[in-house]
């Protein structure tokens, strides 16, 4: 029986090496998950904050239920978001192709000093749930969880997005590639072809010889993003290579790509490349 791909990913040596020498460096945890597996809290340090935490099923039920909306919101690019005990948390996907087969997830730390009003916060929430906790201990293991800085934080989550790359394309030769349904494998060939023009489901739909209803689920499920999404983030990356011709206008690349206006353009770019077109092009352009 083949073996689930997060797993043999786990067992990968470059895997193993660079989670200790991941943890050893920066004092985080790291672990990787498969974005199709059953979820599982990620494991916390003993008498750490988390781990205290955790002997309250209302406490796991809500770290459980961040890191399914953290690797929902973290498909395309990474995320960070607070859980209720106010520590940061992070996942970076892991991409194979339009795929993502996994998640790179660490944190479960302050980026600035705990205080007293943050505590109490706590408390309350804990004390709403009717969690059987030491609050003594809790109180301690709080004022001792880590703190580092945003901007620490981010390069450290910038080195896993670098790390992310190498191991998908270990993972890429680990399993074969599930193949996509021939209307799915028609419509990427279509937008590819079209992405200057308006394009709607509809019409692609139409152009695969389905319905509109199964397209959309069919699509989502394979591309694993919603159809609007996948066509956006096509037009980007087309935008991305025109960038880098200096004499092209943002507008004129705007309009090229597709976009209907500059500033629909300049959110949707944000979205996938966290910059502006023009920040952007400045990075590339000496």
């Amino acid at each position: 029986m083949k073996k689930p791909r997060r797993l043999i990913l786990e067992e990968l040596r470059i895997f193993r090496d660079y989670q200790r020498a991941f943890t050893r460096v920066t004092g985080l945890p790291l672990r990787i998950r498969s974005a199709m597996g059953k979820r599982a809290l990620l494991r916390p340090q003993s008498g750490s904050l988390c781990a205290l935490l955790a002997a309250g099923n209302q406490s796991c039920a809500a770290c459980l239920a961040l890191q399914a909306k953290l690797e929902r919101s973290a498909r395309l690019k990474p995320r960070t978001l607070k859980c209720f005990a106010g520590l940061c948390e992070t996942a970076v996907p892991v991409r194979v192709g339009d795929n993502v087969i996994a998640f790179l997830e660490t944190g479960r730390v302050h980026f600035n000093d705990p205080d007293r009003a943050g505590f109490n916060k706590l408390t309350a929430q804990l004390m709403k749930w009717g969690a059987q906790v030491d609050l003594k201990k809790v109180e301690e293991a709080y004022f001792h969880t880590g703190v580092i800085s945003r901007k620490r934080y981010a390069s450290i989550v910038r080195l896993l997005e670098i790390f992310a790359r190498h191991l998908a394309e270990c993972g890429q030769f680990l399993t074969p590639p599930q193949r996509e349904p021939a209307s799915v494998v028609k419509a990427k060939t279509w937008i590819s072809e079209h992405d200057g023009e308006k394009i709607s489901l509809d019409q692609v739909a139409r152009a695969v010889n389905v319905s509109a209803k199964y397209f959309s689920e069919v699509f989502s499920r394979a591309a694993g993003m919603p159809f609007v999404e996948y066509v956006s983030r096509v037009r980007v990356e087309k935008a991305r290579a025109l960038l880098a011709e200096p004499e092209a206008r943002v507008g004129e690349i705007a309009l090229a790509v597709g976009f209907g206006s500059l500033s629909q353009f300049n959110r949707a770019f944000r979205k996938f490349t966290g910059l502006s077109p023009r920040q952007y092009r400045a990075n590339r352009i000496p």
